[in-house]
């Protein structure tokens, strides 16, 4: 079975809405997992945001990386900077691949402009998975 890995820094926002969108589109032939570099809980707005979109991550709980799946994985996806720069090193078998996506635990404001750039991040990681999803399924 072919595994794909997302790391964030804390895996509570970008990993684990990339982690649900990717168990929604990619095939029984993929495993998907999610962890991060710390591990920080799973942030409720990315829950609910995660909710409008149709996708239930409520019972997820926020992972570190686990070097023994990593270095089986077909794919890494780090989705910062953070994660790119202190992720382990990895198998040259193994690719890996980077999406700058903006932090929105870092969104300041009350909650209704928050979950505006739990929203936004949210959108972008659907194309960048539904992108990813098309480019793999299709070799």
């Amino acid at each position: 079975m072919k595994k794909i890995y997302f790391i964030c820094t804390g895996n509570s926002c970008r990993s684990q809405m990339a982690e649900g969108f990717a168990k929604e589109l990619f095939d029984k032939n993929w495993e998907i997992a999610s962890a991060g570099i710390e591990a920080h809980g799973v942030n409720p707005l990315a829950i609910k945001v995660m909710n409008e979109a149709g996708i239930d991550i409520s019972q997820n709980a926020s992972k570190l990386i686990d070097n023994n799946y990593l270095n089986k994985c077909e794919l890494v996806v780090t989705l910062c900077g953070d994660a790119r720069d202190r992720c382990p090193m990895t198998p040259t078998t193994v690719k890996r691949i980077h999406w700058p996506l903006q932090d929105p635990a870092l969104a300041i404001g009350n909650e209704s402009e928050r979950l505006v750039v739990f929203r936004n991040v949210r959108d972008e990681i659907q194309k960048k998975v539904i992108d990813l999803a098309r480019e793999l399924t299709s070799k």
